[in-house]
């Protein structure tokens, strides 16, 4: 183990009440994440990639073992601090985009900054570059239903960016989307990740995502299987 991990699971487990019984969605995993990585966690349905991404995002808390986020051990934080790791230092892609449809794109990017205390000036500006960064800024005034699922996408990726995170959590990402729409999405992302040293951690079967990872955690029945660092198939160019 490095002393530089942004992230640092350590023998994690988790199970859950199933009716009279439990169930076992992680059993002891042990992973680090560096700064600026851009990993994936890919296995079957129900290998525990969510239940992993849920505990690295504060979302929910270890069994048994250690998650340590930011510094923080995830287990000893309170609602209010769990809260305030999210809206400081992480961002959330998911397959559905949960875009507030009485909004528009400008205000769906600015929401999370609403919470911080930045001034109106500040905002629009932060919301704009983000806009610029998945070439979206010419539409800020659009509703979501407006949108192509592509476009949806590269909103909740701006709106996951704007506040710099040093961490993004992305869950099937691609999900919904075709293949020219799912390789500009990717390009999007790993282009922020080289660009402002932000960690992405996937969850994934979707192996043109699997082709821009540069690393890659197989999980199988909530263990880690195998663990490789692997050379990008695609490039960004």
């Amino acid at each position: 183990m490095t002393t530089e991990s942004i992230i640092s699971i350590k023998d994690v487990t988790k199970r859950f009440p199933v009716g009279g019984g439990e169930f076992t969605a992680l059993h002891k995993i042990n992973l680090e994440f560096e700064t600026g990585e851009f990993s994936g966690l890919i296995g079957p349905s129900g290998s525990g990639k969510t239940t992993l991404l849920n505990i690295m995002g504060s979302l929910d808390t270890p069994t048994e073992g250690q998650a340590i986020v930011m510094g923080k051990d995830i287990s000893k934080l309170t609602h209010k601090q769990s809260a305030l790791l999210r809206n400081m230092h992480l961002g959330f892609v998911f397959q559905v985009y949960n875009l507030l449809p009485v909004y528009t794109v400008f205000e769906n990017v600015e929401f999370s900054l609403l919470l911080q205390n930045w001034s109106a000036a500040e905002r629009k500006k932060m919301v704009m570059e983000s806009l610029e960064w998945v070439g979206l800024q010419d539409i800020a005034d659009k509703k979501p239903a407006k949108l192509s699922g592509g476009e949806g996408q590269r909103v909740a990726i701006a709106r996951a960016m704007v506040k710099r995170p040093e961490i993004v959590l992305a869950d099937e990402p691609t999900a919904n989307l075709d293949a020219a729409n799912a390789h500009t999405i990717i390009q999007t992302m790993k282009r922020l990740s080289h660009e402002l040293k932000t960690t992405f951690i996937f969850s994934t079967h979707d192996e043109k995502v699997m082709g821009y990872l540069d690393r890659i955690i197989s999980l199988e029945d909530g263990k880690v299987k195998k663990e490789q660092q692997v050379e990008a198939k695609f490039s960004l160019s």
